[in-house]
């Protein structure tokens, strides 16, 4: 936990100073002193209002909720502003130093009109803490094989992931989830770790997953997280055994017969992070056995360095989650450091395609231009 907060104050540190000094941007003299000095404060008073919240007294949950949403949104407020001060500045500079372009009275007005940063980092921010996370959109991809039977041509699959059980997703969310999936007439609902993110959650949980088992024509399928192993994971497991949710652990089963039979196939979420690479390979090698050549395979893996694994068995489809697409991006890019190989969205490895889920839910409660989702994955024969 001291890691943790070592690691926020600094990243706050680090937005706020940029904040600071964008502020130079749109104001100046008196203004601008008072404007810092209440940057400043709030950005003394924020952390220690969530230190005292966590050590001093107990918050209600929908209190807590609140503060955090507030609080990440101002935060993402302030770097959305610092960026965009650092871009003006950066023109103003510019312009300044060209010859060809002089700085008359208009166009110092015009950037002057800098105002605009603080109005459009404000709305980046309420967005983003608001609608821009909890408006799930559902996205359809069309998975060509060649050689396909009618038993499996046009087969549906959605897949949701990283639904984060906790502050910022309640059992309520998970219903409305699982109905609007339902809602799609998919033939069967796949979900790909972190799941299970709240003890006093994950048993009503499963049975909530469970209860939704006859919507879908062949399942609900499930692989684990890392974030299934930092709660109560035996306590996790006995709930699931309990329901007819089906879990793959290293494992595979049959779910279409046919010319090409299909297969589910699923791997554990490799716990040691010094072998993770090792038990990656070895946790493939075990889901793929006993997959016959020729069979279609969807893979389930919440880690995406999984997609070049299964890729290197022939699989058609590997699902994975874990980066929550980078809960910020442009245009479908993530506008976070690409920490994994694979981030986001799509991705061809071979005859193999490799879909990285942006998330249903968050630990941060922020997101823009990445909004959560339900991907579907539709079947089609090629000639």
């Amino acid at each position: 936990m001291l890691i943790f907060w070592l690691i926020l104050l600094t990243v706050l540190g680090a937005v706020a100073a940029l904040a600071w000094w964008g502020m130079g941007a749109v104001a100046q003299g008196g203004r601008l002193t008072a404007y810092r000095r209440w940057l400043l404060l709030f950005d003394v008073v924020s952390p220690l209002l969530l230190l005292a919240g966590e050590r001093l007294f107990p918050w209600p949950d929908w209190l807590a909720r609140w503060v955090l949403i507030l609080l990440s949104g101002i935060w993402m407020a302030q770097l959305i502003f610092g960026v965009l001060a650092v871009l003006l500045r950066g023109l103003r500079r510019i312009l300044q130093r060209s010859a060809a372009v002089p700085l008359d009275p208009e166009r110092r007005r015009l950037l002057q009109g800098a105002a605009a940063c603080p109005l459009l980092a404000g709305g980046a921010g309420v967005y983003g803490s608001t609608a821009g996370r909890t408006h799930t959109v559902v996205r359809e991809f069309p998975v060509p094989l060649p050689g396909i039977g009618p038993e499996i041509n046009g087969f549906r699959v959605a897949q949701i992931s990283d639904i984060h059980l906790g502050l910022f997703f309640s059992l309520d969310d998970l219903t409305t989830l699982l109905e609007k999936t339902a809602a799609l007439g998919v033939d069967a609902l796949l979900i790909t770790g972190d799941l299970f993110d709240d003890d006093e959650m994950n048993t009503a949980a499963a049975e909530r997953v469970d209860s939704f088992v006859d919507r879908f024509p062949h399942g609900i399928w499930f692989c684990y997280g890392n974030h299934e192993y930092f709660r109560d994971i035996d306590r996790t497991k006995q709930a699931l055994a309990k329901s007819r949710i089906r879990v793959l652990a290293n494992d595979r089963a049959r779910v279409v017969n046919g010319v090409r039979p299909l297969y589910f196939a699923g791997v554990d979420y490799p716990v040691p992070r010094a072998e993770f690479d090792r038990l990656r390979v070895r946790y493939t090698e075990k889901a793929m056995q006993g997959v016959p050549q020729g069979a279609v395979t969807i893979f389930l893996a919440h880690h995406p360095d999984f997609i070049d694994d299964a890729a290197a068995y022939g699989a058609a489809l590997v699902l994975t989650g874990h980066t929550h697409g980078g809960q910020i991006g442009v245009f479908g890019i993530p506008l976070v450091p690409p920490v994994f190989k694979y981030m986001r969205g799509l991705y061809r490895v071979k005859d193999t395609i490799g879909y990285v889920h942006c998330g249903n839910g968050s630990w941060f409660p922020y997101r823009l231009g990445c909004p959560p989702e339900i991907a579907v994955f539709r079947i089609e024969k090629t000639a």
